[in-house]
Parts: structure tokens; C-alpha cells; sequence
């Protein structure tokens, strides 16, 4: 009986362990390690950040989707992978996993590129728990105003103008009436700003379509500062140079960094060729030096055929890798060869929401915008859930309201 170790229950991981317990039902054991015992749907934690959307409605039980017969799941964290041994020491086991396949999907870090104080005086938003801080900051923020007085409170900055901070800044305005409310104020007196260095904004998208994105995000009362590289975080201060100009401050009670993310910095400290904790994988999505290990999701670098930038770290893709790894695993289990075809991969689009009615992007070759998009945003997260947790977790978490 061959032994699959699958770390990371993200969208590649789960996946892979889904399609590997319909594919495999005898022969295989597999073991799946989360620091969770949930999986969340990373690309809503926006919502979770400015309350549109409670933690319940992104998560759901790993428990729902595991086949005890074939899979045991461990929460736990992963502190070493010996490639070499093929073992896989956890922090609260003493005893070692070992594996004839892994399968790593560790996930993804907040990236701080450096920045003084970033780390120390902005809040992240890589995972549910900081997803829930900040929506708790803001909240608590709100509430200071009412005996404070003071309009620091009221500010609410994000660091990073790219797909993540757009997405953000559309749920915060959706929520913006109701930080008014605790705040004893108008909505218009809750000021959201957008501090970003490229003065190209979204660069996925043409420039078109990215202009009318931008426009879309400042039509609803959010001040865009591009052009603007950050130097340093202090307490409730963001200090940045616009161009050549000397530094400019902005005092904000919240302050949100959404700059970039890299891969779990595990992967560098294990001993893997990895940059920014991604490494550039095989056309069987396997580490180049050892051909046992599957890396996929945020920790893996795909090159595409022209072989200039690998491909976009996406939900899309992640789930795309674990099609191919199962299948991979089953040739390899089944006739002890590789796939003949290797990995491919054609992104069906892009599309970003701005709140929950409004969004923009590019799908099946055709630009969407307004809420066209907003119901294509809808349907790719709908069928990310369905892959990933099926029927049962799509009718209890999807997104239905398509027509709003």
C-alpha cells in the first residue's frame, strides 16, 4: 500500500486529496496535515476583513470532505521535510510521517518586502484569523471614536493597490454605512485610501479595463495614491514618497497591508531551490531534485511556455495543479510511470469585485465590467467551492445572489 502525504489543506491540497480518495479507493493510505481544521476560501478573506461576509460563510469543516476509510487528518504544524529520509516531522507529534509520495501545499506569507515597521505596525491578511483581527480593529477603532473624537480612527488605509487591495477596498465601502453607525457619524466621514507604488495599476488586466476598474474604486469615495512607494510604518502612520517629492505622512487608526505575498518560507528553510518560498517545478509539477515530491498551490513557480514569468499564484491555477497531481499519482501507483502529457495550464480569466455588486475583468476571452462581472466573480467562486467541497458545501456556502 503506497503512502501519499498531502501538507497544506488550501485549494491545492484538498483537492488533490478529494479526486486522489474518488481515483484511489484501495491501495493508497493518505495523510493530510492542516494547521487548521477547516478550509477557507482564501480569496473571500476580504469580505471576512471588513465584515461583509462572517468567518462561517468562507470556511467549512476538512471533517465534511475526508474520507476516514482512506484519509487521516492531522492538525498540526509542519516544522521539517527530509526529502531525503522521506519523513515529515510535525510540532506536535514526535513520531515521523513517512511518505512514498508528498504532496506540498503550504500556502502562502504576507510578503513585507523589507519595509520598516510593516510587520510590527500594519495588519496582514493572509489567513481567517487576520482576516477576523482586522475586522475586530476596525470595529474597535469605530467604537474609540465615540469618546476620542479623533479622525484617525475614522481612516482606514490599505498598503498595496494591487487585486487584493482593490478587492478589499470594494468590501470596506459596502461596509462603510455600518462603521458610520457604531461611529456615531456619516458614511462619507469614514475615509478609505489606497497607497500603491506602480502607477500602472493592474497590470493583468489591459489598460482599458484596469482604467475602469481604478475609476470604479474612486467613484466610491476612496482616495487612490499611486505613484507612491512606501518607506516606513510607524504607529498609525504610514510615511511614503510620491515620485521625487520628500516624504509625506498619513495618520490612519487602521492601517491594512496588502502589498504582495510569497510562498511558506518552510520551503527555503527545508533545504528546497526556492525563491520568495516558491520553487520552479517540473513539467510534472515535481521538485526538480526529487521526483517524489509534488509542489503546488502558492509554494510552487510554473513557467509557461514562453518560459519569461511563471504564472500568477491563483486559486485557479492551484486547483488546476491538483487535477494534474492526482492524476499524476494515480499513473504513477497504478503503471509506475508519469502522466505521458505534461501540465498545462489556460487561465479561463480574471475577475476582480469591487463590493458585492460591482466588479470588472476578463473571462473566456471577453471583457466584463459591472455587474455582468459581478455574477461571473460569483460563478468562479461557486465552482471553486464545488471542486473542492462539493454539492454539500455549495449549497450551504455558495453565492446565489448572481441578480442581487
Amino acid at each position: 500500500m503506497k503512502e501519499v502525504v498531502v501538507l497544506g489543506a488550501g485549494y491545492a491540497g484538498l483537492k488533490t486529496v478529494v479526486l486522489l480518495q474518488k481515483k484511489l479507493k484501495t491501495n493508497v493510505h493518505i495523510t493530510l496535515v492542516d494547521r487548521n481544521n477547516y478550509h477557507y476560501e482564501a480569496t473571500d478573506l476580504h469580505e471576512a476583513a471588513a465584515g461583509t461576509q462572517s468567518a462561517s460563510r468562507i470556511t467549512y469543516p476538512i471533517s465534511d470532505v475526508i474520507n476516514p476509510q482512506i484519509t487521516t487528518f492531522i492538525q498540526d504544524e509542519v516544522v521539517k521535510i527530509d526529502p531525503d529520509k522521506k519523513t515529515v516531522k510535525l510540532a506536535g507529534h514526535e513520531e515521523l510521517l513517512h511518505y512514498d509520495y508528498c504532496v506540498l501545499g503550504l500556502g502562502f506569507v504576507s510578503e513585507t518586502f523589507g519595509i520598516p515597521g510593516a510587520e510590527e505596525n500594519a495588519l496582514p491578511m493572509t489567513n481567517v484569523k487576520e482576516a477576523l483581527a482586522i475586522y475586530d480593529h476596525i470595529i474597535a477603532k469605530m467604537k474609540d471614536y465615540r469618546t476620542t473624537h479623533n479622525p484617525d480612527d475614522l481612516q482606514i488605509v490599505i498598503c498595496g493597490g494591487g487585486f487584493t487591495g482593490i478587492e478589499l477596498a470594494g468590501a470596506l465601502v459596502d461596509a462603510r454605512a455600518s462603521y458610520a453607525k457604531i461611529a456615531g457619524v456619516s458614511p462619507d466621514e469614514i475615509k478609505i485610501t489606497l497607497i500603491e507604488a506602480s502607477t500602472r495599476l493592474l497590470p493583468m488586466f489591459s489598460e482599458k479595463l484596469a482604467e475602469y476598474g481604478v475609476n470604479l474604486v474612486k467613484s466610491l469615495n476612496v482616495q487612490l495614491l499611486d505613484g507612491s512607494r512606501i518607506s516606513k510604518i510607524e504607529p498609525g502612520k504610514v510615511i511614503y514618497k510620491h515620485g521625487d517629492d520628500d516624504e509625506e505622512s498619513l495618520k490612519a487608526g487602521t492601517i491594512i497591508w496588502t502589498t504582495g505575498v510569497s510562498g511558506n518560507p518552510l520551503m527555503e528553510e527545508c533545504g528546497f531551490d526556492a525563491k520568495r518560498g516558491r520553487v520552479i517545478v517540473t513539467d510534472h509539477l515535481t521538485d526538480p531534485k526529487h521526483d517524489d515530491i509534488y509542489i503546488i498551490g502558492d509554494v510552487a513557480a510554473v513557467m509557461p511556455p514562453d518560459g519569461k514569468r511563471p504564472y500568477p499564484t491563483t486559486a485557479q491555477i492551484a486547483l488546476a495543479m491538483a487535477d494534474y497531481t492526482a492524476e499524476d499519482i494515480v499513473s504513477r501507483i497504478k503503471t509506475g510511470k508519469h502522466e505521458a502529457k505534461p501540465f498545462t495550464y489556460k487561465s479561463l480569466g480574471t475577475v476582480a469585485s469591487v463590493g458585492n455588486t460591482w466588479a470588472f475583468g476578463e473571462a473566456m476571452g471577453h471583457e466584463l465590467r459591472g455587474y455582468p462581472a459581478s455574477a461571473m466573480k460569483k460563478i468562479i467562486a461557486d465552482r471553486s467551492l464545488l471542486e473542492t467541497g462539493g454539492l454539500k458545501e455549495l449549497f450551504a456556502k455558495g453565492r446565489f445572489d448572481l441578480y442581487h
